[in-house]
């Protein structure tokens, strides 16, 4: 047969324009052009495979930096499927259940995935013989940036071997056929494909496939595995991690592993799973093929069923992912109750990095709160320590739902005895109020002002009369800040004074700084939600030397100015923000205090 005379056909869309949209729209680099070309070339051969099962199956790559050409041993194509192909490109999207069933078993589409490779080439070749039809011609299809392609049957006995050749021309000043930086994608993007690829480029043949996947690889001892998944870890996610989970979903067709975090990480930071599709890298960057909490892993798995999006660069969030990631969680779960039941020093050092993770999961599972509760510290007046052992020790146990409301009381709760859990750390309340349902004999009580102002100890009748004069005083200085003051006594005694205030209180506080800032307009409507409830209390410790000192004083002036300083220090130590009328309070107190001690 003659060589025929090759016939000029244009593409049935803007082709500039369509380079265009796949380099600045659906790709996010050009360096995805090795992984569309690995794509087609291990879709060929497992095309030829389904009918021809001991056909070859190597992929080689050569490139001197300006050509770039791929040969496989696939399937091939005639002149007929060229055409039908290119044809597909720009067209319908619609996919029936007959074709999407046929490419169950393949990476990518043959055409718009040959096309992506015009981000980085000027011309591409293809030169293929089908397996298919041996009597079909050999046909070379050489296709243009200008939008134009040639479609030519070859004579008989020009091609004799099966497959399909690729040749890429790179445009001009680009460097991405630089033999490295070939060889760097494709172990990228191929590593752990299920045919042998090689690179050449100038020097003798590089093997880039290294499968199976480690952790389907039988090892000698665990210690071994162990020793290969760290060395892994280290080189591809870039740290030594502290533990290892065993991944395997088989309803969702995915399996891998997940490393655990060797450092604490924000709960809000969206995890980087590397996620292969039938052994092709789809993604380093997937933040949705994990549950939310379990932030303090990170993945490498392989899958065969989940969907990828347009760019098969990240995963379609569908049905199955969700249930692929559920079931992720679930393994993740597992790991951490076997850890607690078995090895709970190895429980205890992956806990003190990421407790907060096993907070949030535990929320929401309380087979897995029970079995960690033991484990779980929270801060409370008795230090940082369990429920478990704090609700031994007290009875009932008092929930400060903010870390201010805690630090107000924590000292005197302390030396009180009063039993008061710090919730206000995130996940914390929560844990705490789940408590009675996993111990009924529990009890846990959201703490008032008044459970610790109750426990501090009266004055006798007399010396509180003696103190009337000094109180009466004393109240007027701090009317202007809403806040009363009383005095008991009560430990520790290097406690001076104590503000209490619930959050009404605090509300009050914050609606009568906003009043006196607005204008006219806002502060009227301000005033008109003013609240009548209880106000703040400077409790004065009598038993504090100071104390007595201040109340024993004769001067009215240098006595309030003292209270005032003395409610200063209580209002820093509840670590409290100051309202404007705080800081000119504390201002003048100051400088009433220093023009008191420089005069004669």
């Amino acid at each position: 047969m003659s060589e025929t005379t090759p016939t000029t056909h244009t593409f049935q869309v803007d082709l500039r324009g369509l380079v265009d949209l796949l380099s600045h729209h659906l790709y996010s680099s050009p360096k995805v052009y090795v992984r569309e070309l690995l794509q087609n070339a291990v879709d060929a051969i497992t095309a030829r495979r389904a009918f021809e099962p001991a056909s070859p199956g190597e992929v080689r790559i050569w490139t001197d930096g300006h050509r770039l050409t791929i040969t496989d041993p696939g399937v091939g194509l005639t002149a007929p499927e060229v055409h039908q192909l290119l044809a597909t490109i720009g067209g319908s999207s619609k996919r029936d259940e007959e074709i999407e069933g046929a490419r169950r078993d393949f990476l990518g589409q043959f055409g718009i995935g040959l096309l992506a490779c015009f981000t980085v080439a000027r011309t591409i070749t293809v030169t293929s013989r089908s397996a298919k039809d041996p009597a079909a011609a050999a046909v070379r299809w050489t296709a243009r940036d200008d939008g134009s392609y040639t479609v030519t049957e070859l004579p008989d006995g020009e091609i004799h071997e099966v497959g399909t050749v690729v040749e890429l021309v790179a445009r001009p000043g680009e460097d991405w056929f630089a033999p490295s930086k070939v060889i760097e994608l494709a172990r990228e993007y191929g590593s752990l494909l299920p045919v042998e690829v090689t690179v050449e480029g100038g020097e003798g043949p590089v093997r880039i496939t290294d499968t199976p996947p480690l952790w389907e690889r039988e090892w000698p001892s665990t210690t071994a595995r162990r020793v290969a998944l760290n060395e892994y870890c280290e080189n591809v996610m870039g740290f030594s991690p502290l533990d290892v989970i065993d991944l395997d979903v088989p309803i969702a067709g995915v399996k891998g592993v997940a490393f655990v975090l060797p450092h604490a990480t924000s709960p809000s930071a969206r995890g980087a799973h590397r996620v292969h599709l039938k052994r092709m890298l789809l993604t380093a960057g997937a933040d949705n093929l994990v549950p939310e909490w379990a932030f303090f892993v990170r993945c490498v798995v392989d899958t065969d069923s989940l969907r990828p999006t347009a760019s098969r660069e990240s995963l379609y969030d569908d049905a199955a992912l969700a249930l692929a990631r559920d079931a992720i969680g679930a393994q993740v779960r597992d790991w951490l109750a076997d850890m607690a039941a078995s090895d709970p020093t190895r429980l205890e050092a992956f806990l003190a990095v990421h407790e907060l993770g096993v907070k949030a999961l535990a929320r929401h599972d309380e087979e897995l709160l029970e079995t960690m509760l033991p484990w779980l510290r929270f801060e409370t007046t008795a230090g940082s320590v369990s429920l478990v052992d704090f609700v031994r020790a007290h009875q009932p146990i008092y929930l400060a739902t903010s870390v201010d409301e805690y630090r107000q009381v924590a000292q005197i709760a302390a030396a009180q005895g009063i039993g008061v859990v710090n919730g206000g750390y995130t996940y914390d309340t929560e844990l705490v109020q789940a408590l009675p349902r996993l111990d009924p004999e529990a009890k846990v009580e959201v703490l008032a002002p008044g459970v610790i102002s109750a426990s501090l100890d009266p004055l006798d009748v007399d010396a509180e009369l003696g103190l009337q004069s000094f109180l009466n005083a004393a109240r007027a200085r701090l009317a202007p800040v809403d806040v009363d003051v009383v005095v008991r006594e009560f430990n520790p005694v290097s406690v001076p004074a104590l503000l209490l205030d619930d959050r009404d209180a605090r509300r009050e506080r914050q609606r009568a700084e906003a009043e006196a800032e607005a204008d006219d307009l806002w502060g009227g409507i301000l005033a008109s939600i003013k609240q009548h409830g209880p106000r703040a209390q400077l409790v004065l410790n009598h038993r504090n030397p100071t104390v007595r000192r201040v109340s024993a004083i004769g001067d009215p002036e240098l006595a309030g100015t003292a209270v005032e300083s003395l409610y200063g220090q209580a209002l820093l130590l509840s670590h409290r923000p100051l309202r404007s009328a705080d800081t000119a309070l504390l201002n003048r107190s100051f400088m009433n205090l220093l023009e008191h001690l420089t005069s004669d």
